[in-house]
């Protein structure tokens, strides 16, 4: 076994996938969090508060890496958690190999093949899911949803995914549908 790894939000719907694929590949994945997992997962675990910063210094003893996969889904679970659902393995996937690779400071974005407007998700959404509803375009004031406007979150320098929007649809949505 190589040097542990620490999985902050390891009992996260990424970070278990992240805990998963290290182990797989012979790695010692600690997972630091503030709920542990089930104990039939034998997974090492610290108990440790990012917010409080209890258990953080336990939490990195004998760590060479940290992968921070904690707080994603901080103030609106619902709607983080089905985000972190549509490319969840491949995201896993590309941790895991930032985590074993050299140290590489910043690393590029990953994102997935296509860029979409925000309505047209939304209305793909809608039709996969069988339903109809009136979309009201509205005008976000400020300078963050400028920015948004503008594109200034998207990054041209980024490592691609292959899932596709469509492909998450097919899978999680069209298959809700037929229950």
């Amino acid at each position: 076994m190589n040097s542990t790894m620490l999985v902050t939000g390891g009992t996260g719907t990424l970070g278990r996938l992240v805990v998963s694929r290290l182990r797989d590949r012979g790695h010692a994945a600690r997972v630091a969090g503030r709920h542990a997992p089930p104990p039939e997962q034998d997974i090492e675990f610290v108990k440790c508060d990012l917010d409080t910063g209890e258990g953080v210094e336990a939490a990195l003893s004998g760590v060479r890496t940290v992968v921070h996969c904690a707080g994603a889904q901080k103030g609106d679970g619902d709607k983080a958690g089905r985000l972190v659902a549509v490319a969840s393995r491949e995201v896993a996937d590309q941790l895991v190999e930032l985590a074993l690779g050299e140290p590489a400071g910043l690393v590029p974005d990953f994102a997935g093949p296509a860029c979409y407007p925000m309505g047209g998700l939304i209305r793909s959404y809608l039709a996969a899911a069988g339903q109809r509803r009136l979309l009201v375009p509205l005008h976000m004031p400020g300078s963050a949803a400028k920015a948004i406007r503008e594109g200034a979150n998207l990054s041209e320098d980024r490592s691609v995914g292959r899932r596709t929007w469509e492909e998450f649809l097919t899978e999680h949505v069209s298959r809700a549908v037929r229950r």
